[in-house]
């Protein structure tokens, strides 16, 4: 099998169970246009996303690491009427592009954008008492996963589900190469879900337009 296989079954998935979708498809464009790196998930991966969202019934969500925001919308429109999505980003600006894609896709209401490190955004919300999140999305800086997982567990509760993206690596998560930090990061995530007790987690490998990957899912106790 190879790359080309793999997208080309992405857009068999797409064609097949998804309705066209412009909005998205404009986000996608504006992402483009405004250089951010083609590192949002894909749309299989954003159904997925926004699926889980819905199976959790999740009300609150927090998602760090926004980029243009493909992501958030997905599961944005998952979110009932009241529902809130709290997305975190670092540069000013990917924030800049992701709020005019939140308008463009008719979401800003149900987004809360918050610019800046994301540890520092994630203290600011623990002392804003903003928790617990139904759902929380980690796709930020990889050496940092262990730190946004346990900022996670403080702002979840029983129940609530975590994702982690990027963690297969394309299979280097299971070689000793201590030189590639986001390798090192994804072991971390590992080792963090399995080292913690009131965590009960899993991986998905994933093959697609996006290579070869996977997600870390964990759901709290």
């Amino acid at each position: 099998m190879s790359t080309k296989t793999w997208a080309a079954v992405d857009d068999y998935i797409v064609d097949a169970l998804f309705e066209a979708d412009p909005a998205l498809d404009a986000v996608l464009a504006a992402n483009r246009d405004q250089g951010l790196p083609p590192i949002d998930v894909s749309p299989a991966q954003g159904k997925l996303l926004s699926l889980l969202a819905r199976i959790q019934g999740a009300r609150k969500i927090l998602e760090i690491g926004t980029l243009g925001g493909y992501s958030t919308i997905w599961m944005a429109r998952a979110l009932p009427a009241d529902g809130k999505i709290m997305t975190l980003e670092l540069d000013p600006h990917h924030a800049r592009v992701a709020a005019a894609n939140f308008v463009r896709a008719g979401v800003s209401d149900r987004v809360n954008l918050r610019l800046g490190p994301a540890l520092q955004s994630l203290a600011a919300l623990g002392a804003e008492n903003a928790g617990p999140f139904d759902l929380v999305f980690i796709d930020a800086d990889k050496p940092n996963n262990p730190n946004y997982l346990s900022w996670a567990m403080r702002l979840s509760r029983p129940g609530t589900v975590i994702i982690c993206d990027n963690v297969i690596r394309e299979g280097a998560v299971i070689g000793r190469d201590g030189h590639d930090a986001n390798v090192v990061g994804a072991r971390a995530a590992f080792s963090f879900i399995g080292g913690d007790k009131r965590l009960d987690g899993t991986a998905i490998q994933t093959v697609g337009a996006k290579g070869y990957d996977g997600f870390a899912i964990a759901v709290v106790s």
